[in-house]
């Protein structure tokens, strides 16, 4: 279990962007009960069913309101989740991906920059930098090979945020697993959907993340924004998983047909959008600075990890599956109540 230090509070006031997002989401709720009204949220005008205390509809296209909400606040610390992750609506439009994941990220620094203090940033990144056509394992110092728009893309404002705020953290992730506002937003929310409604779902075999559960997520960032962190971090959980395994694990954690879930190769998968191989990311450097591995392993008990293609479908004791045991530890960590 990861063994913090005492958190400092964050400097404030604090805004998170991408919130509609799984990771902007979760850090949104998380900042807004340490800091209630010292917080602030913003998704897009269109996404107006998200809204409470502190979020504000702010496109981030939006130059000139942009500029007024930092005016207004302020803002003191920045965590910055934006970003449009749909893969094949990235292929079919890269001039929408750009406009929102490039220029939408130097908006964002055009408005931190207006300010005449210091302002904290922390900018998440996504493992898919990388194509993954090798072993995995991937550092700070390999090159970035997306095969994916919205993975040239984030290369792109990971480029713009070095350039123009040197004192940002920049952490790559992987596939944050928490709850999000829409219910389809995230992994197991996609996989889960399909078998809940007694649908199939194919995943790969071959495509592996580094998943991490959002309530680590969330720590590391609060950790990041009240230390010196400045570069670029691979913040990769410990445990690698295909995203056959993840879908194993959904299914029998929540007790569903495990007729539904197909496994393929992703050279199976057809062209559009491609498909990125084994983007396990080594988090090694990070855990050297933090001192201590910031992330328990996804899922966190080791009796729901599977050992073989097939252990989806045995029936046994040792797993008894329901909606209820998938969001107790599947969505939430269960260690989380050792860190109060």
């Amino acid at each position: 279990m990861p063994q913090y230090p005492p958190l400092s509070d964050v400097p404030l006031p604090l805004l998170v962007t991408g919130i509609a997002g799984v990771a902007g989401y979760n850090a949104f709720r998380y900042y807004s009960e340490k800091y209630p009204g010292q917080v602030f949220g913003i998704r897009r005008d269109e996404y107006w069913p998200l809204s409470g205390e502190g979020i504000v509809g702010c496109d981030i296209l939006d130059k000139e309101k942009l500029l007024a909400l930092f005016q207004k606040h302020q803002f003191r610390s920045v965590v910055s989740g934006l970003g449009t992750c749909r893969l094949k609506s990235c292929e079919l439009d890269p001039a929408m991906a750009h406009r929102v994941n490039v220029v939408g990220i130097n908006n964002l620094i055009e408005a931190i920059q207006s300010l005449q203090h210091k302002v904290r940033l922390v900018q998440l990144s996504i493992d898919l930098v990388f194509s993954g056509d090798g072993n995995g394992d991937y550092v700070e110092e390999d090159v970035p090979d997306p095969v994916t728009i919205y993975g040239k893309t984030m290369v792109e404002a990971e480029r713009l945020v070095t350039k123009y705020q040197p004192d940002a953290s920049i952490l790559r992730i992987s596939l944050p697993m928490g709850i999000s506002f829409s219910g389809h937003a995230g992994a197991i929310d996609w996989i889960q959907s399909r078998f809940k409604n007694d649908k199939p779902a194919t995943l790969y075999y071959d495509e592996v993340r580094t998943p991490h559960y959002t309530d680590c997520l969330n720590r590391l960032i609060h950790w990041t924004l009240t230390n010196e962190l400045p570069g670029l971090y691979h913040a990769g959980g410990p445990r690698r998983l295909s995203l056959y395994e993840i879908a194993q694990i959904v299914n029998r954690v929540g007790g569903y047909n495990p007729d539904n879930l197909k496994g393929c190769p992703r050279i199976d998968a057809g062209p559009m959008p491609p498909r990125a191989g084994n983007v396990s990311l080594n988090s090694q450097k990070l855990i050297t600075r933090l001192g201590f591995e910031p992330f328990d392993p996804w899922p966190a008990l080791p009796i729901f990890v599977p050992t073989d293609q097939e252990w989806h479908k045995r029936i046994d004791n040792t797993v008894k599956g329901s909606p209820e045991l998938l969001e107790s530890v599947l969505y939430n960590n269960p260690n989380e109540e050792n860190y109060h």
